[in-house]
């Protein structure tokens, strides 16, 4: 057996440790040399007891209160309950009485690092650097231990880089290298390391996965394909990774692939509303009506207050069936009432069963949720228009863009109120407005423009800005 700490052996410890407990149970007071106490601090530190070090630390301190290392511990043991400051107090008397320790050092940083003085951790922790060059290495370990618990990553790079350097042959160096990186946003580094890892590493399911998600996120869709694809030939049952290639497949169009990416995955989730749903809309994208219905009603019977479900038979059923697709849509608005979508095509649902003033109501509330939701604002103009509601729409719109600003949907609108309203003026400073501001989005609302009620120096114009 071998020794631990101090010479003792592990059944040394064990005894201390119960003569120690015997000592709380009774409520006496035992004596233990400094040796002993913090072989019991750190006994309770290892299990993750901090009530019991902190305990622990506290009697060592009544009786050895000139003992440093018993204060090294007792500023351990603070950090580790969340209390910094009186760490800080400690450390600061520590530094002055034992200025070569580099533990004092990296326990102050630590401190520092709890009180969001991140120039005090790095001067500290360089300091602990300084004061000991043969532990640099253990140092540097310590540090970005540290660093990483506190989610400090972007001073945690510069050690881990430094690290590296040092170590060269740990690969593990560069998994949180990437982690960090990716942590702090910054996508470029995080794919570079992760790709270094995997040289050294080829058969990390998850090195491949979380590059694919950095792939996914910078747009590269095939690259993230390839690292997803990678990930399952490593790990077949890395189902997470088989769930967002169903995803790229299903943003991509690729509705088949999509589908049988989301029906493998549910042989992993079984019960997963999320899939359930998203291959229902797969089977919908592919024609499968009936089996799109029953994915939908399977996801809605585990769990009838997730929304999509509600909103994907909505939409399932719009065009053949509006008065049922309402009620369903209806019950998805009820679910969650701040999605716009929800709103825009309850909307539509309303419209096809001729509930015009419903169907115009739903339609505020979805720009009411997203002002810059040009399928609302386009669908109000055409209701405006429909309906000839030229003046009495006008009116509220000027209203409107006073209250929520100058959204370019809003202002299209009003100016095709204007135009079918015969206010030439009024139309042309709207319409010419927004056409300089919004040119990219005139296409869309065109329709709201109809060539024969256009004048050629305005027709002109739109074909100069579009143009450029």
């Amino acid at each position: 057996m071998e020794d631990q700490g101090y010479g003792y052996k592990e059944e040394d410890i064990n005894e201390i440790v119960k003569r120690y407990e015997m000592m709380r149970i009774n409520n006496e007071n035992y004596f233990f040399d400094v040796a002993e106490f913090e072989t019991i601090i750190d006994y309770y530190l290892e299990l993750n007891d901090v009530s019991y070090a902190f305990e622990a630390a506290e009697s060592a301190s009544k009786q050895h209160p000139k003992s440093s290392s018993i204060q090294l511990r007792k500023a351990k043991v603070l950090i580790d309950k969340g209390r910094p400051v009186d760490a800080l107090k400690i450390t600061r008397f520590l530094e002055r009485i034992e200025p070569s320790n580099y533990e004092v050092f990296l326990l102050k940083g630590a401190a520092l690092g709890m009180l969001g003085d991140l120039n005090g951790t790095r001067k500290n922790f360089d300091k602990a650097l300084s004061v000991d060059d043969t532990e640099e290495i253990n140092i540097l370990l310590n540090i970005t231990g540290i660093l990483n618990d506190l989610n400090h990553y972007d001073l945690l790079t510069t050690y881990l880089e430094r690290l590296l350097t040092l170590e060269p042959e740990f690969t593990a160096h560069l998994y949180d290298l990437a982690y960090a990186y990716e942590k702090l946003g910054d996508n470029r580094n995080s794919i570079k390391y992760y790709r270094k890892y995997i040289e050294e590493e080829p058969f990390s399911d998850n090195a491949w996965y979380n590059l694919g998600l950095l792939y996914t996120k910078e747009g590269i869709i095939k690259k993230a394909l390839d690292a997803y694809e990678y990930a399952i030939a490593v790990n077949p049952d890395n189902f997470f990774a088989i769930f967002n290639m169903a995803n790229i497949f299903s943003k991509e169009g690729k509705y088949k692939e999509a589908l049988e990416a989301y029906l493998h995955y549910l042989q992993f989730e079984e019960e997963s509303t999320e899939a359930m749903t998203y291959a229902a809309e797969c089977y919908h994208k592919t024609g499968e009506k009936d089996k799109a219905f029953k994915m939908y009603n399977d996801a809605i019977e585990l769990d009838p207050d997730f929304s999509e479900p509600w909103y994907g038979i909505g939409l399932l059923l719009l065009n053949d069936q509006p008065e049922k697709s309402m009620k369903y849509l209806r019950k998805a608005v009820s679910l969650k009432e701040t999605e716009p979508e929800y709103w825009y095509y309850l909307a539509e649902a309303y419209y096809k069963c001729a509930k015009v003033k419903e169907s115009f109501r739903a339609l505020i509330q979805s720009i009411n949720i997203n002002p810059y939701y040009d399928h609302a604002w386009f669908k109000i103009g055409k209701l405006i228009i429909e309906g000839g509601y030229y003046n009495h729409a006008a009116c509220i719109l000027e209203k409107g863009m006073k209250v929520i600003g100058d959204v370019y949907g809003l202002r299209y609108i009003l100016a095709s109120t204007y135009l079918f309203s015969g206010e030439n003026e009024l139309f042309r400073k709207h319409f010419e407005k927004v056409l300089v501001d919004s040119s990219v989005n005139f296409e869309f609302y065109s329709t709201l423009f109809p060539d024969e009620m256009i004048d050629k120096k305005t027709q002109r114009l739109i074909k100069k800005i579009t143009k450029e």
